[in-house]
């Protein structure tokens, strides 16, 4: 039986699994990595660190005693994305890698709307040009780090630096292209308009492939050091969204995820490059060929909770630690120990700024409503509530722009918690579904390179093969009743707060 990996390089770890071709897990391996932030607002990487993380974790699966490398059949890579790595000549790394979740470039961004027009932009790319996105980071190291861009000769995107490090190939796919501001959605190609204007070489950029075709083999000296068989394909692959839609099976209209892992998207399939008038969403290419998604993006999901762990809940940290349990189910348990509303304190989850549907990087936390009576457990509450109206932001756009939702899938780390798929549940007034498997882009990245590798006919044929809804979480009336009033609040906090967070940014930067 044919063996497919999946590859995908996060925010925090990489992850490496190996399934059959029905989808059965039959090997996971992951490996952290440490994130740095030097400035406020800023957010970067080592390159080498995902380097060596794909390569232990590639090495743990193949000494699984059920896997064989010459079984597997293909290889597909995910990742965050946005981020930029820069080569020299020589192909070293010129700089950390910036990441999606960087803030500093808030000035490139009104550069390039000026320069190109914001028309040509969003004809072009289906988006604005926005603070996490690629170009406004090429044109930032231009711009402060002069001697870096002239030594630059290659730009790529997280999960194609691992590609090139396994294959030897400077290769993209069409899902992880469209958010770089470079990309002509539409048309599913680099935008020579956009290139022009802003003075960047084509060269200077990976050949695009669509997402199930085949863009390189592991080269032979990776072979040895990894372990996998030399000349295995590994197929474009996809951004992690776009990824981790292939593996909730969001392949056909209709069906629609809603992930909270560090940060949180609602992603919806669509037929045709579709935007929303506003831009408060995103239209990609998706990892289906010929096919497009909408989404919408909070920069802060889990990311919120991690940061409640790491700040406030040290002996939460502690207790699990001594239980040999995950931290974050101690928790969410003691949150549940607060009611619905959290009696009236609401948390504005903008911890590194915001994406949808207020495209503000200096947008920031706010616990709203404090008292006496509040205890850690409605703070922690108000955290999962306040991701899960900040995800309900996304689905209403969703819904003012007629995209049909019919089967919502819960995924991510939120959702393996039967409290928190509760809390999205009521606050969305809708059912919220589990799929089979919850192993994210990696297994929709194994499930695309099965397509490549000829397994599976099509990718609407590997979702068939692998997924299956188990369960459903439906909302509870009266909980649906109480969050409707409480996100009514929340909606007006960001426009009452908008003027006061750009006043503290001014005043952090002075």
């Amino acid at each position: 039986m044919a063996l497919l990996m999946g590859i995908d390089i996060g925010t925090t770890s990489a992850r490496t699994i190996v399934v059959d071709e029905r989808g059965t897990l039959l090997a996971s391996a992951v490996e952290e990595y440490p994130l740095y932030n030097p400035k406020p607002l800023w957010s970067e990487q080592d390159p080498e660190d995902w380097w060596r993380a794909t390569r232990n974790t590639i090495q743990r699966v193949l000494a699984e005693p059920n896997v064989e490398a010459g079984d597997i059949t293909g290889i597909g890579l995910s990742g965050q994305m946005h981020g930029l790595v820069m080569l020299d000549k020589n192909h070293n790394v010129l700089r950390p890698a910036i990441l999606w979740n960087d803030q500093r470039t808030a000035e490139q961004c009104a550069w390039i709307t000026d320069k190109v027009g914001k028309d040509v932009l969003v004809q072009q790319t289906c988006n604005p040009v926005l603070t996490g996105f690629t170009a406004p980071k090429i044109v930032w190291v231009r711009q402060h780090e002069p001697e870096v861009a002239d030594k630059a000769v290659m730009h790529l995107l997280p999960k194609d630096y691992v590609r090139f490090r396994l294959t030897g190939e400077f290769a993209t796919e069409v899902s992880d292209a469209s958010g770089t501001s470079l990309f002509d959605v539409p048309n599913r190609r680099w935008s020579q308009v956009i290139l022009e204007k802003l003075e960047i070489p084509e060269e200077h950029l990976p050949k695009s492939y669509e997402s199930p075709e085949v863009s390189g083999k592991i080269a032979r000296a990776v072979a040895e050091e990894t372990g996998l068989r030399a000349g295995t394909p590994v197929v474009g692959g996809g951004g992690d969204q776009a990824a981790g839609a292939v593996g909730n099976g969001i392949v056909r209209s209709g069906v629609i995820s809603v992930t909270t892992g560090t940060s949180g998207v609602v992603f919806a399939f669509a037929d045709m490059p579709v935007t929303d008038p506003q831009l408060r969403t995103h239209t990609f290419c998706h990892a289906v060929p010929n096919k497009w998604h909408v989404m919408g993006v909070m920069l802060s999901a889990g990311g919120s909770l991690r940061w409640f762990r790491d700040a406030l809940c040290s002996e939460e940290v502690a207790v699990a630690r001594r239980m040999n349990v995950d931290p974050y189910g101690l928790i969410v348990a003691e949150a549940w120990n607060a009611p619905p509303g959290c009696e009236g304190l609401l948390f504005l989850p903008y911890l590194t700024g915001e994406r949808t549907p207020y495209p503000n990087p200096h947008a920031r936390g706010v616990f709203f409503g404090l008292t006496l009576r509040h205890s850690k457990a409605h703070l922690a509450r108000a955290i999962l509530e306040g991701v899960a109206f900040g995800l309900r932001d996304s689905l209403e756009i969703l819904k003012e722009m007629n995209v049909p939702i019919g089967e919502i899938r819960a995924s991510g780390g939120g959702a393996r918690s039967v409290h928190w798929r509760q809390i999205q549940a009521d606050v969305n007034g809708a059912p919220m579904a589990v799929i089979n498997v919850d192993e994210g882009p990696a297994f929709g990245v194994a499930l695309l390179a099965g397509v490549g590798a000829g397994v599976y006919a099509s990718v609407e044929e590997a979702c068939d093969a692998a997924i299956r809804t188990v369960s459903v979480t439906e909302p509870i009336a009266d909980n649906t009743k109480i969050y409707d009033g409480y996100y009514a609040v929340y909606r007006a906090l960001y426009a009452s707060l908008k003027d006061r967070f750009s006043e503290v940014a001014r005043l952090v930067s002075s």
